[in-house]
């Protein structure tokens, strides 16, 4: 399947990708992890920083699925609000899924400070708003629940948003604890630290078939077999690989980058934005004063490889953000699309299946796929040296 269509803005970067080629020759290790994208390299990275032998296998080049695709958004709030999260998982479970996403960001700013690039990382509040009256008492709803456990919030009323902003809706959620990332770059660095801790990395590597029992993992590929203790599977958003269940519905989404913009009247100090209408639309700023706009999903996994529809859906999105900032001067400058995995309560599924004792997955994941990709990335790590970790109950593959 392809997972993306169009070329995005982090893919127009001068930045060579970490050398890779595909497997020829039979290998053994402690784990091997199918995957090359963000996903992946968090977890690659945290396993070999730990001294775990590790081999990756992608199907194809490095990073060039889902992650580059990316818009790169970092927010502690998952697709589901918490207060509807609450309802469907129990308050225990929601609140730690919610603050364990401010933790995540709190990991993702230090690796990325740690790092030989820079990887464009800023914090960055975010703006929820109420797409119409309608969604006013639910967004409220929402406010106060996020209060009440202790989150960073305020609400913003219609004249209090007119005055800080030019958006005309009815209320709105500003949050602390956000932030934005370059992922590409993120990702192809990530993967050159772990090299360097010993990562055998290898690309354009088809699976064949892949044989799991009690005593490790055999990995077939037409170049050569991987025998491991234990597989990861972060095969984002490809069918192709096994995996445990269908773990959610695969969708289309359209994004945007802009050419460099002089002046960003009406939205102020880079606010992250989305909105409570569903399919929703989303916007973010650049360190080089581009603008990101994201949305527009349709319903099918191959959507954004139907001609024409790239263009309708962007066409769309440029449209809603011309109707919240109609001060701002802007030309698109690259389009994209992808595929994205949608669970029904909005968390990821990460860890180990009772009857896959050798295989960790991590899988399913919506609108924030690299907080999740961290909580993975430290999860299937306590997994593997058998340490407990809260995280499991929570994000657990078989829930």
């Amino acid at each position: 399947m392809d997972v993306r269509s169009g070329v995005s803005l982090w893919q127009s970067r001068v930045d060579v990708p970490p050398a890779a080629v595909p497997l020829n020759q039979d290998l053994s290790c402690e784990v091997v992890i199918l995957g090359s994208g963000v996903t992946g390299a968090l977890i690659a990275q945290a396993l070999t920083k730990a001294g775990v032998s590790t081999v990756m296998i992608d199907r194809g080049e490095v990073a060039a699925g889902s992650t580059a695709a990316s818009t790169g958004l970092l927010q502690y709030e998952v697709d589901n609000p918490l207060s509807k999260l609450i309802e469907q998982v129990g308050e225990q479970n929601a609140v730690h899924a919610y603050r364990r996403g401010l933790k995540a960001i709190d990991e993702i700013e230090q690796l990325a400070s740690d790092l030989s690039i820079d990887c464009e990382f800023e914090r960055r509040k975010s703006l929820y708003v109420a797409s119409s009256r309608w969604h006013l008492y639910d967004l409220q709803k929402e406010y106060e629940c996020r209060k009440s456990h202790g989150f960073e919030v305020s609400w913003l009323d219609r004249d209090e948003l007119s005055m800080q902003t030019s958006i005309q809706s009815p209320g709105a959620i500003l949050s602390s604890g956000d932030a934005q990332i370059n992922p590409l770059a993120f990702t192809r660095s990530l993967l050159r630290q772990a090299v360097e801790d010993g990562l055998r990395m290898f690309a354009n590597t088809e699976v064949l078939d892949v044989e799991e029992s009690g005593d490790g993992v055999l990995v077939r590929t037409a170049g050569g077999l991987v025998a491991a203790k234990k597989i990861v599977y972060a095969t984002g958003y490809d069918p192709a690989q096994k995996i445990v269940r269908q773990v959610g519905n695969l969708n289309s989404t359209y994004a945007l980058a802009t050419a460099p913009v002089d002046a960003f009247p009406g939205w102020p100090d880079g606010w992250l934005l989305w909105e409570t209408a569903r399919p929703y639309f989303y916007a973010r700023q650049t360190t080089d004063r581009r603008i990101i706009l994201g949305g527009g999903d349709t319903a099918f996994k191959n959507d954004h490889q139907r001609d024409g529809l790239l263009q309708r859906q962007i066409e769309k999105v440029t449209s809603k953000f011309r109707s919240l900032f109609p001060e701002i001067e802007f030309q698109v400058q690259y389009v994209w699309a992808g595929t994205f995995a949608e669970t029904k309560d909005g968390l990821a599924c990460i860890g180990q299946h009772p009857e896959r004792p050798s295989a960790y997955f991590a899988l399913g994941y919506g609108g924030n796929g690299i907080t999740f990709s961290m909580i993975a990335a430290r999860l299937i790590t306590d997994l593997y040296f058998g340490k407990a970790n809260p995280d499991a109950e929570v994000f657990r593959v078989d829930r």
